[in-house]
């Protein structure tokens, strides 16, 4: 893998907030930051669908797509956005 198509995602320093135990970044594919990013056009967004997704794979929840090796937990999470298997749906504002 070419190493400038990989992006750091900081996760925090602490185990529980990166969900494994070494308290490193996750790495994640430009590419398939790209394709999610068309997805769901809102940074902010993309970044919390993926960081919930990742927490949620971390902590043994099962794929909902093929994981190739060398595919860490980022990476699947964005395939998922790309594939239509996560989906955010909008609220509807709540009236007073």
């Amino acid at each position: 893998m070419d190493p400038s198509k990989i992006i750091d995602f900081p996760t925090g320093t602490t185990p529980a907030s990166t969900g494994g135990p070494s308290g490193k970044a996750t790495h994640m594919r430009a590419d398939l930051v790209e394709q999610a990013s068309q997805i769901i056009t809102d940074p902010p967004l993309l970044i919390n669908a993926i960081s919930k997704r990742v927490r949620q794979l971390n902590m043994g929840r099962s794929p909902l797509v093929p994981v190739m090796p060398r595919m860490g937990a980022a990476d699947v999470a964005l395939t998922e956005i790309i594939e239509g298997k996560i989906v955010i749906e909008d609220e509807e504002p709540v009236e007073a």
